[in-house]
């Protein structure tokens, strides 16, 4: 009698622990949403798990599982190539992330200091200071006509040797150009006739 008690009791503490371990081993487990191009075997890869336990758990029939469906993994864990794998890839648009953000950043900072330059030269050229009529001069006829710089500073040198209130006593010309419309003047409004005298005559107002 005594033996067939501890026989029963042996017994009983044996299915104990298997209940016990089976409950741990239930609770064990991980949800995943599944994706368009899933299947129960990519899942059961995925966290090295099965495909009988993965369909047991979650009721599935003929294998037939939905994207956007969420399935319960027993002992689910990511195995180690997947986890590796994910990490890399997070890694990888990280790294390209930044890499875009700094190009973009250089980019703009180089646009910038070339936009920063352009104002500058434009600014000097366009504008009359007194000290800088001769840069003045020939930028603003060069641009406005598109007669190189070169032709008007030797019109001019010819014409007025670059002094701009001479007044031809014959004539009556005056200025830079020696501009027979106008009789006065700031070096602004003579490079605005000037210009004006170009669109109405062309070069040959200047005999060339």
């Amino acid at each position: 009698m005594k033996k067939f008690v501890t026989t029963i009791l042996a017994t009983s503490a044996a299915a104990l622990g298997l209940f016990v371990a089976g409950t741990v081993s239930a609770d064990a487990s991980t949800t995943y949403t599944v994706k368009s191009g899933d299947s129960v075997w990519t899942i059961s890869q995925k966290f090295d798990s099965t495909i009988n336990a993965i369909e047991n758990a979650n009721n599935i029939q003929g294998h037939l599982i939905l994207p956007g469906q969420n399935l319960t993994i027993p002992d689910g864990t990511l195995t180690s190539t997947q986890t590796a794998a994910t990490t890399n890839t997070q890694a990888a648009a990280t790294t390209n992330t930044q890499q875009a953000a700094t190009t973009s950043q250089s980019t703009t900072n180089t646009n910038t200091n070339t936009n920063s330059q352009a104002s500058t030269t434009s600014s000097s050229s366009s504008s009359y200071t007194g000290s800088n009529m001769k840069e003045y001069v020939l930028s603003q006829m060069s641009s406005r006509t598109g007669v190189s710089a070169s032709t008007w500073n030797a019109i001019i040198q010819r014409e007025s040797n670059w002094q701009a209130n001479v007044v031809n006593s014959t004539s009556g010309a005056y200025g830079l150009f020696q501009n027979m419309h106008i009789s006065s003047g700031s070096v602004e409004d003579q490079v605005n006739a000037a210009v004006s005298l170009y669109n109405q005559q062309g070069m040959a107002a200047w005999a060339l």
